[in-house]
């Protein structure tokens, strides 16, 4: 795998002219790069060091908007600056631009120079801090969903998101013929993102026409997230390239299953060694693994939000489409909000299966680990797996259905408010309130059909 750049190559390769532009990104509240493309002579002369934007773009909507009710911002304080400093441990090439690199940045006080603590790299990094705290090392994986359409965004777009087709006719899941139809958007996209240093593994069609799936190898969970938001961002404009459109809803068709993106864990020693794994313990799951997994339980209504941020990604959680109901674990059991795999070996890891394929991974990640921590912390203990069909299984707890109830449990959590802090919370709290008010004052189109006539 091509490695991402170094400082010293960029430069070299700037002098040489084989790259002109420099994408300097940071990534926002809804998981999206944002940022400017310099001249990559003026990068590497210059703003290496840092660059500025409007402190706007840690506090606005997928729309673009500027909602009221943050404390960190806002039109009476003007909409000042924030600091954007490159990563350069995080430079890379981007194969499908040409002449184009990219970097990272993290968000800095623009007149404190520390990290504004809300946004999403900081929120994940201080819980990687916790846990090296501690001489442990989180190891994740993510998985991304997405379906591809017939059409382009363009022309889906000026049609009113209307009549939308897949690009295939049928379930594709695993299917090598329809996968192959589909080569001209996914070959590109996996080799592209290989030579940029995201460690693709494969690429599979997923349970539903049209719909992919795209697989990165484990990583330590700030380079996971780095590589999710990165081969989303590629999956977009690759399709976009080939004439098609890519969309990573989580459910664009009351009649269609849902996309998640599931979130593989595993804790580690700092010289390598699994602290999940015990060959003599049932399972091969070891103490701190039991204690970490029932603070995933415990505390998943808490931290939902994070895994699950719009309207639109409760309408996924349905009975019967591998979309989970309840917070219960289970051995390899697909039916559950969480799944032990790799169960006896030392590849033992737990899949979170919540979240859909709108999330933050940055968010959705620290969520995860503040609650596995916590687990940790409390020696909690991990009641026994549920077996058979988790749908039908009562007397459990069951993942908030709304947006609305998850954002309550959201502000009320105490867990959270201690593992990130009560300005992380009251900003994404916010962020999910506001999502709830733009949505009750829209009149649908279901209303209009519903009522229109027999109301």
């Amino acid at each position: 795998m091509t490695a991402p750049m170094t400082f010293e190559s960029l430069k070299q390769h700037v002098a040489d002219g084989i790259v002109d532009t420099v994408l300097v990104c940071l990534v926002d509240m809804q998981g999206r790069l944002m940022g400017k493309r310099f001249h990559a002579a003026n990068f590497v002369e210059h703003a290496y060091q840092e660059t500025h934007c409007c402190n706007y773009l840690l506090a606005t909507d997928i729309e673009m908007a500027t909602p009221d009710g943050y404390a960190s911002t806002s039109w009476e304080s003007g909409y000042g600056d924030y600091v954007m400093k490159p990563d350069l441990e995080s430079i890379r090439p981007v194969p499908w631009l040409e002449g184009t690199a990219m970097v990272l940045c993290d968000v800095l006080d623009h007149h404190t120079h520390k990290p504004v603590p809300h946004s999403p790299r900081a929120v994940l990094k201080r819980q990687i801090d916790r846990l090296a705290a501690a001489g442990i090392v989180a190891q994740t994986a993510t998985e991304l969903e997405f379906f591809l359409f017939e059409k382009s965004f363009e022309q889906i777009r000026k049609e009113g998101f209307q009549d939308l087709t897949p690009i295939s006719g049928y379930n594709e899941d695993y299917h090598i013929l329809q996968t192959t139809k589909e080569e001209h958007v996914m070959r590109p996209l996996r080799n592209h993102l290989f030579a940029a240093g995201v460690p693709v593994e494969n690429s599979k069609g997923e349970a539903e026409a049209g719909q992919e799936e795209l697989n990165i190898r484990y990583a330590p969970a700030l380079d996971c997230a780095d590589h999710h938001t990165i081969a989303k961002h590629a999956t977009k404009e690759i399709a976009w390239q080939q004439g098609h459109a890519a969309t990573f809803l989580p459910k664009w068709h009351h009649t269609r299953v849902g996309s998640s993106s599931h979130v593989h864990q595993s804790l580690w020693s700092t010289d390598g060694e699994s602290l999940f794994y015990d060959k003599d313990a049932d399972l091969g799951m070891s103490q701190t693994m039991q204690h970490y997994v029932a603070g995933l339980i415990k505390y998943a209504p808490d931290y939902t939000y994070f895994l699950a941020p719009y309207i639109n990604s409760y309408k996924r959680f349905a009975k019967g489409t591998f979309a989970p109901t309840k917070t219960v674990w289970s051995v390899d059991n697909r039916t559950a909000g969480f799944r032990l795999c790799g169960a006896d070996t030392k590849a033992v890891r737990i899949e979170c299966r919540i979240g859909g394929s709108d999330l933050n991974p940055y968010l959705a990640i620290a969520a995860l680990l503040a609650a596995g921590l916590k687990g940790l912390e409390d020696k909690l203990e991990l009641p026994t797996p549920t077996r058979g069909d988790v749908y039908e299984s009562a007397d459990v707890t069951e993942i908030p259905r709304t947006l609305r109830a998850a954002t309550n449990t959201l502000q009320a959590s105490d867990m959270l408010r201690a593992a990130m802090g009560d300005e992380v919370i009251d900003h994404y709290t916010r962020a999910a309130t506001w999502e709830q008010e733009e949505y009750d004052r829209v009149v649908t189109d279901y209303e209009i059909a519903r009522g229109f006539e027999k109301a």
